[in-house]
């Protein structure tokens, strides 16, 4: 058996909706962060590198442009003719409803563009911007709000200088579930201080506020980074693969099978990598995941009746 056998995923799920293939283009529309540039604080989180993050050492090309390639470039590779514009570098909402619509119209203004995949942190949703990608669904796109929430405990995210909490994240789920905008939230394994039972827990959460889409991410540790710093020093420990593994199987098992699975792992380029070192190769760690359902005898949803937890702190 396939992990699409196993997994909801997002690939599966846009081909039964669109009948073919649909792959995610990733734009960079030259966004900052409200938590690098003084609005709610400096440095971003302590998990990011800073020096990619420079304004000044980044000049992307238009979004047409970057649209443009990314799509010649996937049709000629792999035929594929159908994408979604991903809006991922950065804080993808961090702008006046009028600005944002410039860059989403001009993204979707290639014939090939079936919607957008906007990136962006639960403190950068208000209600223009959640009216704004409401007005493309109800046009006919397919729009994904994706929120990093990455932890579900707020000292998990104070730990990590995230900027916000929990509290944000509930608003903003809230706020576009009402307004008919599918959620895909961003959930990080590997945390400093936190373990299986924050893990399940921040799911949990994550659940019980209504979500349609989740992505998992291994917690990686960069160069130019205050967590990088932290594990020369030996404060940090990273998760093996095989830890990795069995939590990712845990939170598949728990989550309901009609949720869509956006990411089950991620990686990071080579030059910047620290730790993990399996981090630097996404189809081992897939393999591994579906090995590790096979070997449960498990699938998406097999253990989704969530027990009551505590709340997260």
């Amino acid at each position: 058996m396939a992990l699409t056998d196993r997994v909801h995923t997002l690939g599966s799920h846009l081909r039964a909706r669109h009948g073919q293939r649909v792959h995610k283009v990733a734009v960079d529309a030259g966004f900052t962060c409200p938590n690098r540039d003084g609005t709610k604080g400096r440095g971003g989180c302590t998990f990011c590198n800073n020096a990619s993050f420079s304004p000044n050492g980044r000049r992307p090309r238009p979004v047409a442009e970057q649209v443009a390639a990314g799509t010649a470039h996937l049709g000629r590779r792999r035929g594929i003719r159908r994408f979604l514009a991903y809006f991922q570098a950065y804080t993808n909402t961090y702008a006046d409803p009028g600005h944002l619509r410039g860059l989403y119209d001009a993204a979707l203004a290639h014939p090939g563009v079936v919607g957008l995949a906007v990136g962006t942190r639960p403190d950068c949703a208000p209600p223009a911007v959640l009216d704004l990608l409401a007005e493309y669904r109800e046009r006919g796109f397919e729009v994904w709000l994706e929120l990093g929430l990455q932890s579900a405990f707020d000292a998990t995210l104070a730990r990590v200088n995230r900027g916000h909490g929990f509290g944000e994240y509930r608003t903003a789920v809230r706020e576009a579930r009402r307004r008919g905008l599918p959620v895909c939230a961003h959930l990080i394994l590997g945390l400093p201080g936190e373990n299986d039972h924050h893990f399940r827990t921040s799911l949990h959460h994550v659940l019980e506020e209504g979500v349609e889409g989740l992505k998992l991410h291994p917690l990686h540790v960069v160069r130019g980074t205050r967590l990088g710093h932290a594990w020369r020093r030996g404060e940090y420990r990273p998760l093996a693969r095989a830890e990795y593994v069995s939590a990712a199987a845990d939170l598949v098992e728990r989550t309901p099978a009609d949720l869509v699975f956006h990411r089950l792992t991620g990686t990071a380029p080579a030059s910047m990598l620290l730790a993990p070192t399996w981090c630097a190769e996404r189809w081992p760690v897939l393999n591994a995941l579906e090995a590790e359902l096979a070997v449960r005898g498990s699938r998406q949803g097999a253990a989704a009746t969530v027990p009551t937890m505590e709340t997260p702190p």
